[in-house]
């Protein structure tokens, strides 16, 4: 077993990313929890920070393992090549996104990257078609699924509690978001912590350094590594995401935000626990609007919820681009 230089390089290319999610991708699962006044900024991104850290060390291997065989790129120096440029292009993308407060999917930025890098060796031959289906089962149910039970939970809700006076309802949804927000911050570190070890662990194969059994049984310092990484960049808060998903595009009652965290993360936990990666920022984004929308659809902030829904179409393309390109450039330069 030799650990060379390059593979040092794509796993702190790795861990970048990694770092990058939870301070850009993270704020998406607690902006509800901030915007209702349930929580500071400052407490609910502690929050965070704790419950993403137990959601990559305690729940299962997946989505890590649907994300290690998305595509075929090879072994060797240009495999872990292709790797290094993928996370690049996510790191670039997301931090190009933050600065101006737009919300985008690293799930989707990871997963266009690594298709472009690998498209850059073998074309559309690289793909494993599985794997990518999976990727669109979950495009659908962050989209559609996400939006259309925001609506309807809320409205249920609403309907079971149209008796309790206001300050009750207030206090006893309060609480109940502080849970939902927890559950949110898991799930989002259970999705996304996966996706990543997914990568990590393919460097390491790629690299000689463990075999790919380990995909069935992935080592306690891999999570904890991958976890604290993700903590780390929660802890250094994406206060502008907050601000765009829980102020700007929607203001929520109490009582909607609660159900678009639960609506949220039961979303990311089943399709964790399938295999299929998905999206926080499309699923929480989709289910606040449809909370907001459950009562009139002017409640939502159409103009800025239009502005995110580009950015997130826009991210598939152009970090598969990225990827591609950068892929191309490295090849050639090293």
């Amino acid at each position: 077993m030799i650990i060379t230089p390059l593979l040092i390089i794509v796993c702190l290319l790795v861990c970048a990313s990694i770092f990058v999610n939870g301070w850009t991708d993270a704020p998406n699962a607690i902006a509800t929890v901030v915007s209702t006044r349930v929580l500071s900024p400052k407490m609910a991104v502690s929050l965070a920070a704790v419950f993403n850290l137990l959601g990559v060390v305690f729940f299962g291997s997946a989505v890590a393992k649907t994300i290690n065989e998305l595509v075929k790129i090879g072994s060797g120096n240009d495999a872990l090549i292709a790797l290094a440029a993928a996370q690049l292009a996510i790191v670039i993308w997301a931090v190009s996104a933050w600065k101006y407060g737009i919300p985008t999917s690293e799930s989707h930025a990871l997963i266009a990257g690594l298709m472009g890098a690998a498209m850059a060796f073998k074309g559309y031959s690289a793909f494993n078609w599985g794997p990518v289906i999976k990727v669109v089962y979950g495009l659908l149910i962050s989209t559609f699924v996400g939006f259309g039970l925001g609506i309807y939970l809320t409205k249920l809700i609403g309907f079971l509690f149209r008796k309790m006076k206001r300050r009750p309802a207030n206090t006893f949804f309060s609480i109940g978001q502080i849970i939902s927000a927890s559950a949110m911050a898991f799930s989002h570190g259970a999705q996304d912590g996966s996706k990543f070890m997914g990568v990590f662990l393919s460097a390491l194969i790629i690299g000689g350094v463990v075999d790919s059994s380990i995909l069935n049984d992935i080592p306690l310092w891999i999570k904890v590594l991958c976890a604290l990484v993700m903590a780390l960049g929660t802890s250094v808060g994406g206060y502008k995401i907050i601000k765009t998903m829980g102020v700007d595009m929607v203001k929520l009652e109490k009582y909607q935000g609660f159900s678009a965290e639960v609506v949220a993360s039961t979303c990311m936990l089943v399709a964790t626990y399938g295999g299929i990666p998905l999206s926080t920022t499309n699923t929480k984004g989709t289910a606040m609007m449809g909370a907001g929308a459950s009562r009139k659809f002017s409640d939502v902030n159409w103009n800025v919820a239009k502005e995110m829904i580009f950015a997130w179409i826009l991210t598939f393309p152009a970090c598969l681009l990225m990827g591609y390109f950068m892929t191309k450039l490295f090849l050639i330069i090293f």
